[in-house]
C-alpha cells in the first residue's frame, strides 16, 4: 500500500510530491488493480451488474477519501458543523453549594449573636440536648448483661459520667450546681460517676472587674465607690476593696472589702451572665428530664417544677440574706447550739438581688483537716481571728495608700492574720474532729426536726471552723441560698420515721411511707435514708437483690441495677403524695455523711441524728402536755436502745485503729454498694 508522508514545509512538499493529476492517475491504477483482485469470481457465481456496481462504489469511496486529504485548507461552512450543543451549567451543584454557604453564614451569625448578646444560652442548650440524646441512645442500646459497645455496664457508666462531666464543666453556671448535687450521691450512683464528679468542687473561673462593676451599677444605679464608700485611688479617708475575687463559685464570686466604718465584709456578686442563662438552663433541664421520663419510664418529671423553683431562688441574693437572718435567729434561740454555731450577719442596705454584703469570716474550711487539727500557736485563752463575732484587727494605713488606680490582675489587700500558725506557718487550730462533727450533725438535725428550715448545700466549702477562747470549735455556716421550708405535718412525720428506723418499728414505717408519702418500697427508701441497708420491714426488695448473689458477675450486676431501678420507680410511684422536700433533705443527709467520712468518721452520725429526731417529738410545741410526757418517756427508752448503735460504731473504730477499715460511715457505704451490685 502506498505510504503517505506529511511534508514538513512548502519547499519540501514541492520536491516530494508530484502534480495532483499524476498522483490521482497512480491512485486510480492502484485501486483498480486491488478491486479486480477482490472481485474475482468465487465458487458462487455473481451477476456482472452487481460486480461492476460494487467495483465503481468502492473506487469512488477510496478516491473521495484520499482526494479530500490533499484539498487546500478552507474554513468549514456553518451548515457542515451541525447544531451547536448547549453548555452544562451545573445548576443543582451550584444550588447546593450556595445553600451550604448561606447556612454556614447564618450559623456563624447566630453563634456570634448568641455568644456576645445572650451569653451563649442557645449554644449551651444545644450542647445539652446533643449530649443528653447521645447518653440516652447509649443506655438504650448497651444497658444489657453483654453490651454491644464495651465489656460491661461499668464501661457504659464510665462513658456517660465522662460525657456529663464534660457537659457540666463546659456550660458552667447552674450546671455546676447540678454537678455538685451528683457528686454527693455516691451511695446510690454507680462508682464510675462518683470518681468523675469528685472534682466538681473546684473553683470556677472568675469574671473580670469590668463585668463585676457593671452588675453593681445595674443593681444600685451607681458604682462600687459610691455604694460601699471605697476608693481605688489611694484615698485613706475611705474604705478599700479588692478588685480580684477571693473565691469564685458556679454562680457568683466574692470580693473582700473594708468599709469606712471599719467593718470587713464579703461582697458576693452574681456573675453577669447568670441572669440570662438561668432561664435557658432550667428550660433545658425540664425538657431533658421530660424526655428521659418518657424514654426510660421513670417518673422524674413531676419533681422538676419544685427543683427548678429552689434553684431559681438560689440566684436571688435577697432571698439568701433572709434565709441567713432566719437561721441566725433560730440558732441564737437554741442553747444547745448558740455558742457552737455562728451565722455571719448580712447587711441588707448594701445588698440587692444580685449583690449581697455580709460579715467577712476568717477561718479554716472544713476540707483543711491539717489546719483544724494542727498545733495551736495562738496563745492561752486566745481564739482565732473573728471567733465569737469579735471585730477583726484593722489593716495598716499603708495598705489603703498602696492601692493602684489601675486594675491589677492580682490585687491582695486583706491582712493575712495567720500568726496563730506559728513562725513556720505549719500550725493549726489545735481542735479535735469529734466535737466539730458533733456540732455539724446536731445543727442539721435541728434544722430538719426542730425548725423545718433546712440548709441544703452544706458541702465543705460552705463550712468554716474557728477556735473559741475556751479551746472549743465554732462552726460557721455560709451560703444560705438553697433552703427548703418543711410543712409542720411532714416535719413531725419525718422525725417519727427516723425514730422508727432506729427501733425497727416496721408498722409505723409502713404507715408513714405507704399511706402518707405514697412510697411502695419502704425498705429501699429506709436504706437510702440511713445510708446503709435497712434490715427491718418486709425485706422483699432486698431479698430479691441478695438472691442473685450466685449468678455470673455481668448478669448479676445488670439484674441488681434493674431491681434498684424498679425500687426507684416504686419510691416515686404516687406522685401526688410524695413529699418533694425529701429530694433536698436526702441531699443534706448525704453531704453530712460525706463530711463525716472525709474527717475519718469521728462520730456516730446515725445515733446523733436519731437522738435529735426523738427529742424533737418530745419537745413539739403543738403537742398537749399529756402527749409531751408520753413522748419524753419514749425518748428516754429510745436513748437506751441507741446504745446498740455504739457497738457498731466502736467496732468500726477498732478496725480503723488497726488499719482494717476507714470508719463507720465508710463501712455503711460499702454495704450500700454491695446491695446495689457494685
Amino acid at each position: 500500500m502506498l505510504r503517505l508522508v506529511r511534508p514538513v514545509c512548502g519547499r519540501c512538499a514541492s520536491k516530494t510530491l508530484r502534480a495532483r493529476s499524476a498522483f490521482a492517475a497512480d491512485l486510480r491504477q492502484h485501486f483498480s488493480t486491488e478491486i479486480k483482485r477482490s472481485t474475482r469470481p468465487s465458487l458462487h457465481s455473481q451477476s456482472s451488474g452487481s460486480i461492476e456496481a460494487a467495483k465503481h462504489g468502492r473506487q469512488s469511496l477510496v478516491l473521495r477519501r484520499f482526494q479530500s486529504a490533499f484539498e487546500q485548507a478552507k474554513p468549514p461552512s456553518p451548515a457542515s458543523l451541525g447544531k451547536p450543543s448547549q453548555a452544562r451549567t451545573y445548576r443543582r451543584t451550584r444550588k447546593v453549594l450556595r445553600r451550604l454557604v448561606q447556612l454556614s453564614i447564618a450559623l456563624g451569625v447566630i453563634y456570634a449573636v448568641d455568644e456576645y448578646a445572650f451569653d451563649a444560652c442557645l449554644t449551651r442548650s444545644v450542647r445539652t440536648f446533643s449530649i443528653g440524646l447521645l447518653i440516652a441512645l447509649d443506655y438504650k442500646i448497651n444497658f444489657r448483661p453483654d453490651p454491644w459497645i464495651g465489656d460491661s455496664i461499668s464501661d457504659l457508666h464510665a462513658r456517660s459520667a465522662q460525657r456529663v462531666f464534660d457537659l457540666l464543666r463546659a456550660n458552667g453556671g447552674l450546671y455546676m450546681k447540678i454537678g455538685q448535687a451528683i457528686a454527693m450521691q455516691s451511695a446510690i450512683l454507680p462508682e464510675e460517676m462518683q470518681k468523675m464528679f469528685a472534682r466538681m468542687f473546684d473553683d470556677a473561673p472568675q469574671n473580670e472587674w469590668k463585668q463585676v462593676e457593671q452588675v453593681i451599677r445595674e443593681d444600685f444605679g451607681k458604682g462600687p465607690e459610691e455604694v460601699f464608700g471605697v476608693s481605688f485611688s489611694g484615698d485613706t479617708s475611705k474604705g478599700i476593696m479588692e478588685r480580684t475575687a477571693r473565691a469564685s463559685a458556679s454562680v457568683a464570686q466574692v470580693h473582700w472589702a473594708r468599709l469606712p466604718d471599719g467593718r470587713e465584709v464579703a461582697i458576693k456578686i452574681q456573675k453577669r451572665e447568670i441572669a440570662r442563662q438561668v432561664g435557658w438552663d432550667l428550660w433545658a433541664f425540664r425538657t431533658v428530664t421530660k424526655i428521659y421520663t418518657w424514654w426510660f419510664d421513670i417518673p422524674l418529671y413531676h419533681l422538676v417544677p419544685y427543683i427548678s423553683e429552689r434553684l431559681m431562688l438560689e440566684t436571688d441574693f435577697q432571698n439568701e440574706a433572709k434565709n441567713a437572718a432566719k437561721m441566725r435567729d433560730l440558732i441564737q434561740g437554741e442553747p444547745r447550739l448558740r455558742d457552737r454555731v455562728y451565722i455571719p450577719e448580712c447587711y441588707h442596705d448594701l445588698s440587692s438581688k444580685r449583690v449581697m454584703t455580709a460579715e467577712w469570716i476568717e477561718g479554716i474550711r472544713l476540707w483543711d483537716k491539717e489546719g483544724i487539727t494542727g498545733t495551736w500557736h495562738g496563745g492561752w485563752r486566745q481564739g482565732s481571728p473573728g471567733a465569737g463575732g469579735r471585730p477583726l484587727d484593722p489593716p495598716p494605713p499603708s495598705v489603703a495608700a498602696s492601692v493602684s488606680p489601675n486594675h491589677p490582675h492580682d490585687e491582695k489587700l486583706k491582712p493575712t492574720r495567720d500568726d496563730w500558725r506559728g513562725p513556720a506557718k505549719k500550725g493549726g487550730l489545735g481542735l479535735s474532729l469529734k466535737p466539730v462533727m458533733e456540732t455539724m450533725v446536731g445543727l442539721f438535725s435541728a434544722q430538719m426536726f426542730l425548725w423545718g428550715l433546712v440548709h441544703c448545700d452544706p458541702h465543705p466549702g460552705n463550712i468554716f471552723i474557728r477556735r473559741l477562747p475556751s479551746g472549743k470549735p465554732e462552726l460557721v455556716l455560709i451560703d444560705h441560698g438553697l433552703y427548703i421550708q418543711m410543712d409542720p405535718k411532714f416535719r413531725h412525720e419525718y422525725a417519727l420515721f427516723w425514730r422508727s428506723l432506729m427501733t425497727f418499728d416496721n408498722a409505723t414505717i409502713a404507715r408513714i411511707t405507704r399511706e402518707e408519702w405514697g412510697i411502695n418500697a419502704p425498705d429501699i427508701f429506709a436504706s437510702a435514708t440511713l445510708m446503709r441497708p435497712y434490715e427491718g420491714g418486709d425485706g422483699k426488695t432486698l431479698a430479691e437483690i441478695r438472691a442473685m448473689s450466685k449468678k455470673e458477675i455481668k448478669e448479676r450486676q445488670f439484674e441488681m441495677q434493674q431491681k434498684m431501678r424498679k425500687g426507684v420507680k416504686e419510691i416515686l410511684a404516687n406522685q401526688d403524695k410524695f413529699p418533694q422536700e425529701l429530694i433536698f433533705i436526702g441531699r443534706n443527709l448525704r453531704i453530712v455523711q460525706g463530711n463525716n467520712q472525709f474527717l475519718g468518721s469521728p462520730v456516730n452520725r446515725v445515733k446523733i441524728t436519731g437522738t435529735w429526731a426523738s427529742r424533737a417529738l418530745a419537745e413539739s410545741p403543738d403537742a398537749s402536755w399529756r402527749d409531751r410526757w408520753r413522748e419524753y418517756g419514749r425518748h428516754l427508752l429510745f436513748r437506751l436502745v441507741l446504745t446498740g448503735t455504739d457497738v457498731v460504731f466502736y467496732y468500726s473504730k477498732v478496725k480503723q485503729w488497726f488499719g482494717v477499715g476507714k470508719g463507720m460511715d465508710d463501712d455503711l457505704e460499702e454495704n450500700m454498694r454491695k446491695m446495689a451490685g457494685r
